[in-house]
C-alpha cells in the first residue's frame, strides 16, 4: 500500500453525476434534506410515501436512497424489501427515523443487504453529507477548494 492512502483518492466521482432519492412524509424535512443534498452537489428526486418511492426508484434508478422509516401506507421496511426484489437491490439506502426504535429492530434493519447507514432524527446535515459522499465515492464540493494543511491544523 502506498503512503498516500490517507489522502482522498483522485478517482472520486463528481456528485453532479449522482442522483439521490429522498423519501419522507414530512414536507419540511423533505425540504431540509433536499437543501442539504443539493448543497453537496448531488441531483435530487423526492418522494413523500413508500409507493411513490418505489415508483421513482424503478423509473429513475437513483444512486442512493435516503428513506424515512415511518411512512404512511407502505412503511420503510416494506420499501426496503420491495427495493431488494428489483433492479435496485444494490442501491445503497440510508434509513432515517424520528421514532425511537428498539435495538433488535435497528439491528434487523441494519442487516438488510441494501442498508448502508441508520440515522435518528434530527439529522445532522454534515453527517448525512459525509455518509452520502462515502457511500457514493464522491468528492465533497469544498474539498477541491480548500488546501489541506494536515489533521492538526485549525480551521478556526
Amino acid at each position: 500500500m502506498s503512503d498516500d492512502s490517507q489522502s482522498l483518492p483522485p478517482e472520486l466521482a463528481d456528485p453532479k453525476e449522482k442522483l439521490v432519492l429522498i423519501v419522507d412524509d414530512d414536507e419540511s424535512i423533505l425540504d431540509l434534506l433536499e437543501h442539504v443534498v443539493k448543497k453537496e452537489g448531488f441531483r435530487v428526486e423526492r418522494a413523500s410515501d413508500g409507493q411513490e418511492a418505489v415508483r421513482k426508484v424503478e423509473a429513475s434508478t437513483p444512486d442512493a436512497v435516503v428513506l424515512d422509516f415511518m411512512l404512511p401506507g407502505m412503511g420503510g421496511f416494506e420499501v426496503l424489501k420491495e427495493l431488494q426484489m428489483g433492479d435496485a437491490r444494490n442501491t445503497p439506502i440510508v434509513v432515517i427515523t424520528g421514532r425511537r426504535i428498539d435495538r433488535a429492530t435497528i439491528d434487523m434493519v441494519r442487516q438488510e443487504p441494501n442498508v448502508r447507514e441508520y440515522m435518528e432524527k434530527p439529522i445532522k446535515p454534515v453527517v448525512l453529507s459525509a455518509i452520502l459522499h462515502r457511500i457514493l465515492k464522491t468528492r465533497p464540493p469544498d474539498v477541491s477548494r480548500k488546501t489541506d494543511r494536515g489533521p492538526l491544523s485549525s480551521g478556526w
